[in-house]
């Protein structure tokens, strides 16, 4: 995995990855730690003769004209490797000069023949006291004090420092010679800090930098490096849970550890996916990079952190010793932590932000070829806007628009472009098709495996909304297990007798067709025995059940089948593909990019809540909320990188499958903090207001309430870690309950 999407980046960090294979062996990263001092490594003239210290640089100015995303990537490998040596501080310190336009020192910066340090202010915040700003009366400006601690300042002869500036901060720029250097002991011995000392040292002041440059750019470059430190710490904890053995097993089969190492997952994720959208904010709008900036400040550093800690505990005594590498990654991890500035602080940077009025623009930049698509598609659309109700509805079924996804002649056999283009048409004309619900499981699957008459039957009027679809699946003794069904059907003339309960069924009493898991074959291994059926939900022997759910209300219900007659042709494919198709999706997914708020609803009712009573929000509240917030934007995140995945024909990665997980518990927090913050008046009801029709809003209690099925429905918490434990980290399965048949 990388922060980069395409080729030309992955080609680079596969280029990264083979230098610090060769150059950056376990004894040379062992060396740095053991010498007594911080030295230039050996491989430094090599590195910089890869070109990588300029990458984000004007070639003019000796770089490579490319941007930070570039060097994101890089910074992610070396990272990984945990590469000793002034790398990240030397390109920070360029990166600033370059924002700042100083150009004097950036060709010596990009070559490695000057080596660049860069002092942040405490807490992330302030300027350090100790280190003042006096401008002459000709002009000229000298700093005096120490500075606080400096990351890689022993080695490096370029100084960006903070400097108290009267009321404000001021950036200066000195140089070796102007002052004292003092070696520091140091947390991270990898890379390791200094003091700097000046006694009315000649400065350049940098008057180029907003007030917040500095610090966002120092939260690109440490979230790219926290990126590869929390990968290599989720890899090693899992790789070592696969083959680690305790009670006769190993240790990555125990919940407790897939579970840890499933979570370390989706942090690490987390913490990609937020420096890869600081990297790429970088060069635009300023608002929205230092948003991006702060969610990243705020995330991935704090991922790589949480990471490290786990990764020990995973590793168990091995992990504590001086020997393994895991303590130097926390080490490095917590440096960046600190230095950076609180996560507490970079949390309320991120709720002020938001609070006034910034907001990340999550959009994805079409190719050429889209304009053509764009104009057949509008003429099209066309003659639906001068239709109502069904006529539209079935217009728009018949030319494809109700799943464009989906092959001809039931879609459009529309690729991820034309998706794209399709919801923004039908979305500018004021279109929409049938929302068919149950139905978009249905169809893909009838499409590829149903009988010609079953299509036929099945397709088009679900395709316009005259047939409305319940799934069956769910069982009392089986929530999340559905391979151990117990429903049972047998089978008779003409057809198949099923007995058995359903329950958590949805629009149960309104749908006019179910699709049905039964075990047709109870001496079968459990994931072979079922078949899927279609079910007339008007047919005798069937009795629903409106179950009350936890908010009052009844969504749900309970289906239970008495002998209920289904027809040979309603059984889809054979007996005992129901599992097969159960699990069916076709091969050209759906494609969407969400154009609400990339903080989602819930996100902006938070925000209403806490805007409509400022005199509340203290740093407490403005960190739980800055918190909830990188929450949201991650889930933005994660579905714009599976987009544009699917855009260039790559393959799904990991955000898809931590993108459930994150996303359920970022909404229960939402409205749990939301009664929070209403207080007791969350406690009467009714503060959700009126509608246009004056019916009550779904109001935060019952958003509350409602959100605590999100973790429950369609797999629980605990499934999903499971999933992610041991589909994408490889961890060895569950075992097998004792005396049930292998699937």
């Amino acid at each position: 995995m990388t922060i980069g999407l395409t080729d030309e980046h992955r080609d680079l960090r596969d280029a990264v990855r083979a230098f610090a294979a060769r150059h950056v062996t376990q004894d040379v990263v062992r060396k740095a730690v053991e010498a007594e001092r911080e030295e230039l490594p050996e491989f430094w003239p090599l590195l910089a003769d890869q070109g990588l210290l300029g990458l984000h640089l004007p070639e003019e100015d000796g770089g490579a004209g490319y941007g930070l995303l570039e060097l994101a990537v890089v910074v992610e490998e070396l990272g990984r490797s945990l590469v000793p040596g002034p790398f990240l501080p030397t390109v920070l310190a360029s990166a600033v000069l370059h924002r700042a336009g100083y150009r004097v020192h950036l060709a010596g910066l990009a070559a490695g023949t000057r080596i660049g340090a860069v002092g942040l202010p405490p807490g992330g915040g302030t300027a350090s006291a100790e280190l003042v700003l006096t401008r002459g009366a000709d002009g000229q400006a000298t700093v005096s004090g120490v500075s606080g601690p400096v990351l890689g300042g022993l080695v490096a002869d370029l100084f960006v420092l903070p400097a108290a500036d009267g009321t404000g901060t001021a950036w200066v720029v000195l140089p070796r010679a102007a002052v004292e250097i003092e070696d520091l002991p140091s947390h991270d011995l990898t890379r390791r800090l200094s003091r700097v000392r000046a006694d009315g040292a000649a400065a350049e002041v940098l008057t180029g930098l907003g007030a917040d440059d500095v610090l966002d750019l120092a939260a690109v470059l440490f979230a790219a490096e926290a990126s590869g430190l929390a990968d290599w710490a989720t890899a090693t904890a899992a790789e070592y849970a696969k083959v680690r053995h305790q009670f006769g097993r190993p240790i990555g089969r125990f919940q407790g550890v897939k579970h840890r190492c499933a979570r370390m997952l989706t942090r690490a994720e987390q913490a990609r996916v937020c420096a890869w959208d600081a990297a790429r904010a970088a060069g635009g709008d300023r608002g929205e990079a230092s948003l991006a900036a702060a969610v990243a400040g705020a995330t991935s550093v704090e991922a790589a952190f949480t990471t490290a800690k786990d990764c020990i505990q995973t590793l168990g005594g091995i992990g504590f010793t001086w020997e393994h590498d895991a303590g130097h990654y926390l080490r490095r991890a917590q440096t960046l932590r600190i230095l950076l500035g609180s996560t507490s602080w970079w949390r309320r940077r991120v709720a002020r932000l938001t609070l006034g009025g910034v907001r990340r623009e999550l959009g994805v930049e079409l190719p050429a070829e889209s304009e053509r698509i764009r104009a057949e598609i509008r003429a099209e659309l066309s003659p639906a806007s001068d239709l109502e109700g069904g006529d539209r509805l079935t217009y728009l079924a018949e030319h494809g628009y109700t799943a464009p996804h989906l092959p001809a002649p039931w879609g459009k056999g529309a690729d991820a472009v034309t998706q794209l283009v399709i919801a923004e048409e039908m979305r500018a004309a004021g279109l929409r098709a049938v929302d068919m619900v149950i139905g978009n499981w249905v169809v893909p699957t009838l499409i590829a495996h149903g009988s010609a008459e079953q299509r036929q039957r099945f397709l088009p009027p679900s395709l316009r909304g005259d047939i409305i679809w319940c799934q069956l699946f769910s069982e009392p003794g089986a929530g999340s297990d559905l391979a151990g069904l117990s429903t049972r059907a047998e089978k008779v003339d003409g057809g198949w007798k099923v007995t058995g309960q359903k329950v958590w069924t949805s629009m149960a009493r309104e749908a006019h067709w179910g699709i049905l898991l039964a075990r047709t074959d109870p001496e079968a291994a459990k994931h072979k025995g079922l078949s899927y059926f279609l079910l007339d939900m008007t047919s005798p022997g069937i009795d629903i059940r409106p179950l009350r759910e936890l908010t009052g209300e009844a969504l749900f219900n309970e289906v239970f089948l008495d002998e209920v007659f289904i027809p040979d042709e309603m059984l889809v494919a054979g007996p005992g593909d129901g599992w097969k198709l159960a699990r069916t999706t076709l091969a050209n997914e759906r494609v969407s990019l969400s154009h609400d708020s990339s903080l989602g609803s819930g996100g902006e009712a938070l925000l209403d809540i806490a805007a409509a009573a400022p005199q509340t929000m203290d740093d407490e509240r403005l960190t739980r909320l800055g918190a909830i917030l990188c929450d949201a934007q991650s889930g933005g995140l994660f579905g714009l990188r599976t987009t544009l995945r699917s855009l260039t024909g790559q393959q799904p990665g990991a955000e898809s499958s931590v993108a459930k997980l994150i996303g359920v518990e970022h909404l229960q927090e939402i409205w749990e903090t939301a009664m929070d913050w209403i207080g007791p008046e969350a406690l009467t009801g009714g503060h959700g207001g009126r509608d246009d029709r004056g019916e009550h809003r779904r109001d935060a209690t019952w958003m509350f309430l409602n959100s605590r099925c999100m973790s429950i429905a369609g797999g629980t918490t605990d499934v999903q870690l499971n999933i992610i434990g041991e589909r994408l980290l490889g961890l060895p399965r569950d075992p097998e309950p004792t005396g049930g048949k292998a699937g």
